[in-house]
């Protein structure tokens, strides 16, 4: 059995690419591209194994038994990881052979190469865990590679603070994480799923009295406890609010990796982990709602600050976060087929309008204000038809995959409940914005007169071949994907929840109709607005000036974040720094140094240089000695 394989090909890529990538440099690709295909076949063939009903357990390494305590590292593929294994060997695959093009001639492009196949690694390692530390081991080794990957281009400031705010922020939700893990043990005495979950479902009404050391009495179930907290590293990872700040920052990375982070890795990591853990979730209703309505609001809140962003990326960077909404939404109501159906979806979709917004970059020399292009229909035509099949499919238009999946998520929301329904009604006020912002960013980009600089618009011109590729295989799956049955092909996974079954009455098509109709009304909104008049959008702007300066300025949520945490630890930092460091440690230092220099002034005072001097010393010395023993 050679599924091992999965995640040590990219491993061994990245080893040999940080030991004797200094040697092999511009040739490193030659290294990592093999290893991450052979990764994806191989992926392959382990979802036609599972799909026949089987399950791949692998144990690997068993690092420490103690008593009850068993820590090893082990591989579990099921139906939902191998989902996740062609989702993210696919995607990546792809993103491996656009850098060869993207990143030719850069000074980093072996070290890049080695980040991204560890960056891999790591993920793969993270969904094909069997027990939640393992699970929990990885997940910080994504957040280090995103660190590293955001941070590439280091010397400029802009991507060094981008790169650490993301670390930052995901260390808020990893506490989270970590506390959960934590209780999970505590409740259980074990992180392995075979062993969490038939216990979860034995428990029973299992409670803890919260404010029981402070002698007051609050009893809330374990299992909410258990999911929210463990919701809080999935609010981190996957960009929810009030968490999802550091995902629009990470565009200062090179634009490969924002593909691999935003469509296929770090951010569907919380969505993965919650539809892993579902026989918890299950187990609380509370937990779902809270995870629901987060995903509701992450939803709408990423689809309105999307409306008026002007950097190519950060529009598909605020629409990654409303369709992350959308995911974790639908796992919140129970039907997490559905969630996932859309996260694979969304992964060949959004990475195919990722690596599209790079050939637009690269052809317009790091170029990424929208409103300083214009007119390059004609001049890229393989990136700007690509670029409409990923935006038809991120708008829901018929027949793509998004299409399918999103009105799947939108069926079986309304079909849960009446938390369900109210949530589903967004859902589809939603819908009508991403198809505005999509087509918007399609109108301003390629279409109109040219506003691209004159020095450069003589310069326009496809990329290369190792790029225009994954444009067009992505292209294929973004319409493909949604024909693969994948809630049927999950249900199973699923079928002890309470995966919700979406009806195919008179509901369901009145859903599956109005969200149709709202992505037609957002496409013909964008280009009555973008084509037709292109001067009604900046009449709108001054008309409803509120309104479109917190959108323009993300609601201010960075703002607020700057003010009620960023400052205040500055200013206390600062004050530590004067107050304890400067006066205490420093003040004890230094006043050591001066004791020692006041007692080496006292002991000149006897070492005179004359002999009868030191002979009166040693003699005053002995006559004290000897009282003292005497004494």
């Amino acid at each position: 059995m050679l599924y091992f394989l999965i995640p040590f090909l990219p491993l061994t890529a990245f080893l040999i690419l940080g030991l004797a990538g200094w040697r092999i440099t511009d040739r490193a690709h030659l290294v990592a591209v093999p290893a991450v295909v052979l990764s994806f076949l191989l992926s392959v063939a382990a979802f036609f194994e599972v799909a026949s009903g089987s399950v791949i357990s692998v144990p690997l390494y068993t690092w420490l038994t103690s008593g009850h305590l068993d820590i090893h590292i082990g591989l579990y593929i099921d139906r939902l990881t191998a989902v996740m294994l062609l989702l993210v060997t696919g995607v990546s695959s792809l993103v491996h052979i656009y850098t060869i093009g993207y990143m030719h001639g850069e000074t980093g492009y072996a070290r890049f190469f080695a980040y991204i196949a560890l960056f891999t690694f790591s993920m793969l390692m993270l969904v094909l865990a069997d027990n939640l530390l393992q699970l929990f081991v990885f997940w910080e080794a994504v957040g280090l590679c995103s660190y590293l990957l955001i941070g590439h281009w280091y010397e400029r400031a802009s991507a060094c603070a981008a790169a650490t705010k993301a670390f930052l922020v995901n260390r808020v939700g990893d506490f989270g994480f970590l506390l959960g893990l934590l209780l999970v043990w505590y409740s259980f005495g074990s992180l392995n799923y075979h062993e969490i979950f038939p216990a979860a479902h034995e428990a029973g009404d299992f409670t803890m009295n919260l404010l029981g050391p402070f002698g007051g009495l609050w009893e809330i179930s374990v299992f909410t406890l258990i999911g929210l907290l463990l919701f809080v590293g999935a609010i981190g990872k996957s960009a929810q609010v009030p968490l999802h700040v550091w995902l629009p920052d990470a565009m200062e990375g090179p634009t490969p990796i924002s593909a691999l982070i935003h469509a296929a890795t770090m951010v569907t990591a919380g969505v993965f982990m919650v539809a892993r853990l579902a026989p918890i979730y299950n187990l609380s209703p509370t937990a779902m709602s809270v995870v629901a309505i987060t995903g509701a609001a992450t939803m709408v809140l990423g689809a309105t600050i999307a409306l008026t962003q002007t950097d190519i990326k950060r529009v598909v960077a605020y629409s990654t976060v409303s369709q992350l909404g959308y995911m974790v939404m639908a796992c919140g109501l129970g039907a997490y087929a559905s969630g996932m159906y859309h996260l694979l979806t969304h992964g060949a979709f959004k990475a195919l309008l990722f690596l599209g917004c790079g050939s637009v970059i690269i052809a317009l020399h790091h170029e990424q204000d929208i409103r300083h292009m214009g007119g390059l229909k004609d001049k890229l035509p393989i990136t700007y038809w690509t670029f409409v099949v990923g935006s038809l499919a991120l708008a829901g238009f018929p027949l793509t995959a998004g299409f399918f999946s999103k009105d799947d998520l939108l069926v079986a929301a309304w079909s849960s409940g009446d938390l369900g329904r109210i949530l589903a009604i967004f859902g589809l006020m939603t819908a009508l914005l991403t198809a505005f912002y999509s087509f918007r960013l399609v109108f301003m980009t390629f279409w109109g007169p040219s506003r691209v600089d004159p020095h450069h618009a003589d310069h326009i011109h496809e990329p290369s071949q190792t790029m225009t590729t994954p444009l067009l295989i992505l292209a294929v799956l973004s319409v493909l994907t949604g024909y693969l049955g994948i809630p049927a092909f999950l249900e199973p996974v699923f079928s002890t929840g309470h995966e919700t079954v979406a009806p195919h009455g008179l509901d369901g098509l009145m859903i599956m109709a109005a969200a149709t109709v709202m992505g037609l009304l957002g496409i013909a909104a964008a280009y009555y607005m973008y084509v037709l008049n292109p001067d009604l959008p900046e009449r709108l702007a001054q008309l409803w000036g509120g309104l479109y300066r917190g959108s323009l300025n993300k609601w201010y949520v960075d703002e607020a974040y700057d003010r009620l945490f960023v400052r205040p630890t500055f200013i206390a930092a600062s004050e530590l720094w004067k107050r304890i460091d400067v006066n205490v440690i420093d003040g004890a230092v230094n006043g050591i140094a001066r004791g020692i220099a006041w007692g080496g002034w006292l002991l000149r005072l006897v070492q005179s240089g004359q002999t009868q001097h030191y002979a009166l010393a040693m003699a005053v010395g002995i006559v004290v000695l000897t009282a003292y023993l005497l004494l």
